[in-house]
């Protein structure tokens, strides 16, 4: 049976405040708890009977028996999955040379919690390693994120960061992208192995400040030519980039 301490405890984290005094985050599911586990041990289970008797030798951790009612006054989904899980927030150590090696991703102020999971769960989906999320950004570890990504923020490094100094600190070979209305077409541009792209905000775009950084941008026509259809969600646009840049390998 859960105390209603540990489910106070439990709901405090949909603060970010929280989270970040703790140094952890909530994930559910069978599916999202179950590939984090795989990376790391979790620091608290709160599971139904049935769960736990499954999953018992691989937990690592002591495990909290929950009733399904219990499970809904502790869940931040509308309708709970079986196991709730507590884990540490990794620390993100980058190497210097990832983008003359690596394809990485940049998010310049995404701030639906919902949309950063669907763009992390992309990055997974096209073997994007690393995603470097500047200020405005919605947090990674917040508990709709993290539902969102599926399981894919147990496989994606997330690093908070300031994009501009970041892009300054790029070497002259390092290419940097990013996405505009008033770009390229993406299927007749050069595109690399390697760099950055940068997504940008769900209203407005990716900002002026570093939108003057970048030497190359980038624009998905609309073969639909449809009036009043400008723009595609920033997590479609980011699958069908991402996928692009992966066809050209």
């Amino acid at each position: 049976m859960i105390s209603k301490n540990l489910i106070k405890y439990i709901r405090s984290f949909e603060q970010k405040k929280t989270r970040d005094r703790e140094g952890l985050f909530v994930a559910e599911g069978p599916k999202v708890v179950g590939d984090l586990m795989t990376m790391q041990k979790p620091v608290i289970i709160v599971a139904t009977d049935d769960w736990i008797r499954m999953h018992e030798d691989a937990c690592g951790c002591k495990c909290t028996v929950a009733t399904e009612d219990e499970l809904r006054k502790t869940s931040f989904l509308q309708h709970p999955q079986q196991v709730l899980a507590l884990f540490r927030i990794p620390d993100t150590n980058i190497h210097a040379d990832i983008f003359k090696n690596e394809l990485c991703l940049a998010l310049d102020r995404i701030q639906d919690p919902g949309n950063l999971g669907t763009i992390i769960r992309i990055a997974d989906w096209f073997g994007i390693h690393s995603i470097f999320c500047g200020e405005g950004t919605a947090d990674a570890y917040n508990p709709k994120t993290v539902q969102a990504s599926m399981g894919s923020i147990a496989r994606v490094n997330i690093v908070y960061t300031n994009l501009c100094d970041m892009l300054d600190s790029l070497p002259a070979e390092v290419p940097a992208y990013a996405t505009s209305l008033d770009g390229s077409d993406i299927y007749g541009q050069d595109l690399s192995k390697n760099g950055i792209i940068i997504m940008g905000n769900e209203g407005n775009g990716v900002s002026r400040e570093i939108m003057d950084k970048v030497k190359t941008k980038l624009f998905i026509p609309n073969y639909s030519r449809q009036k009043g259809i400008d723009s595609l969600n920033v997590a479609i646009a980011t699958a069908v980039i991402c996928a692009e840049f992966r066809r050209r390998e």
